[in-house]
């Protein structure tokens, strides 16, 4: 079986790595790939944007399944070509992926099918903006309807944070056309969770929760990222809030797509507050989350090709995903001045020593191969994984990998997963 991965980042090497161990798998491509991704990959010169050659690649390489990792190319249709050329694409269509292209379509659809969420209003201008904060408490949400790249959402604790968001938006147009309408919500409450689902048109099969952290510093200061790190499984999400957003989120979404004429296939990811109230979706994202993924796939025991086969035909009603003990984690080691401009061309040192630890997977988010050495080529550079019996396990012996990584600059948030281990040791006195 030939699989093709369309995307360059982090995430895309999780799904490279875990289609390789596949055994109906005999070669990946990826679309363009990384230098990192060439050492279990064929790699193919064609931009994740580019939805005209990534379709005539496929036609030319003629895979048996296409799978896609970014966001632009599903929104810009990408799947919708694949489909038309008559290619297996894990994905959905441009029609089902507005729920993350556009966050105010997202609220409309939420609303329209009763999916809890904030409340919120969409503005299409800066005196909008300002009369639309009158509407709401503080803390308050601003959001950029459109994609942008993670960055795109400020939680504002003052009035005068909420207006310079605004401003940056509608006059700074720091988000360019994403920016031409803007998603102002309440603030909710509670702990942030993950839930990706697999999606076959008519059936959501949840995989195992996991926790992102956004912001880029500790205790979750600073700026917002594209995501600093996560783990898996979330022991926030207990059985019970699992059974909800089975419920109340999953099915509704799936139902609502397939009444409105666009069955939604490929990845669902709610972007969760567990609220007093119950589980709320912050987000949805169409396609498996970065860096979520690279926590949960190193405990995926069943057949990543196997299952993504299953959604594209309409096959995943009762089958069972599997999954491996013990707990798993991402830490994202990032370029100096990330999220903001960052330098590139940093060498990198220490990753065959952070490799040699048990259970460690070092995937390569920014990077790039030049004159015999590593060096850093975008503002997310690694992501170290490991896997083990236990949460604080796989937490100690990430961290201890990531120590052996060295490059000028390089940051990385030291918190990942303490408030799971926080509230589990409470919880064991």
């Amino acid at each position: 079986m030939k699989v093709m991965v369309i995307g360059s980042g982090g995430r895309e090497h999780a799904m490279v790595w875990a289609l390789r161990r596949s055994a109906q798998v005999n070669e990946v491509l990826a679309a363009p790939g990384s230098a990192g991704m060439a050492r279990e990959a064929r790699c193919l010169p064609v931009a994740a944007d580019d939805v005209d050659g990534l379709a005539a690649l496929a036609r030319q390489e003629q895979p048996d399944l296409v799978l896609v990792g970014p966001e632009l190319p599903l929104t810009l249709g990408v799947v919708d070509r694949l489909q038309a050329a008559g290619i297996p694409a894990f994905g959905p269509t441009a029609a089902c992926a507005r729920l993350e292209g556009s966050k105010h379509f997202a609220k409309q659809f939420m609303e329209k099918y009763r999916i809890p969420t904030a409340a919120s209003r969409t503005v299409a201008s800066l005196e909008e903006g300002f009369q639309a904060l009158e509407a709401f408490g503080l803390p308050v949400v601003v959001k950029a309807d459109g994609l942008a790249a993670g960055k795109g959402v400020t939680v504002a604790p003052t009035r005068a944070e909420a207006e310079a968001a605004l401003r940056q938006i509608f006059e700074a147009r720091v988000f360019g056309p994403a920016g031409d309408r803007v998603v102002i919500e309440e603030c909710l409450a509670g702990e942030e969770a993950s839930v990706l689902a697999l999606c076959d048109g008519r059936t959501a099969a949840p995989l195992l929760p996991a926790q992102d952290h956004k912001r880029v510093f500790d205790n979750d200061e600073g700026p917002n990222t594209g995501g600093m790190g996560a783990y898996a499984p979330a022991p926030a999400v207990t059985p019970e809030i699992m059974r909800r957003v089975q419920q109340e989120i999953l099915d509704p979404v799936m139902a609502g797509m397939a009444k409105e004429g666009t069955p939604y296939h490929g990845v669902l990811y709610a972007g969760l507050m567990l609220t007093s109230d119950g589980p709320k979706v912050i987000e949805f994202n169409c396609r498996f989350g970065d860096p979520e993924t690279q926590a949960v796939l190193p405990l995926l025991a069943s057949d990543l090709s196997d299952l993504a086969l299953a959604c594209v035909k309409g096959q995943l009603a009762g089958r069972t995903v599997e999954w491996k003990p013990g707990a798993a984690v991402c830490v994202v080691l990032a370029a100096p001045g990330y999220p903001a401009s960052y330098p590139k061309g940093l060498a990198i040192t220490g990753l065959t020593e952070a490799e040699l630890i048990p259970e460690i997977t070092v995937w390569h988010a920014g990077t790039d191969w030049q004159d015999g050495r590593w060096v850093t080529q975008g503002g997310r550079v690694l992501n170290v994984v490991a896997r083990a019996e236990t949460l604080a396990q796989a937490v100690n012996r990430a961290y201890q990998a990531a120590n052996r990584i060295q490059f000028k600059g390089m940051h990385y948030r030291r918190d990942i997963a303490q408030r799971a281990l926080v509230a589990g040791a409470q919880a064991a006195r």
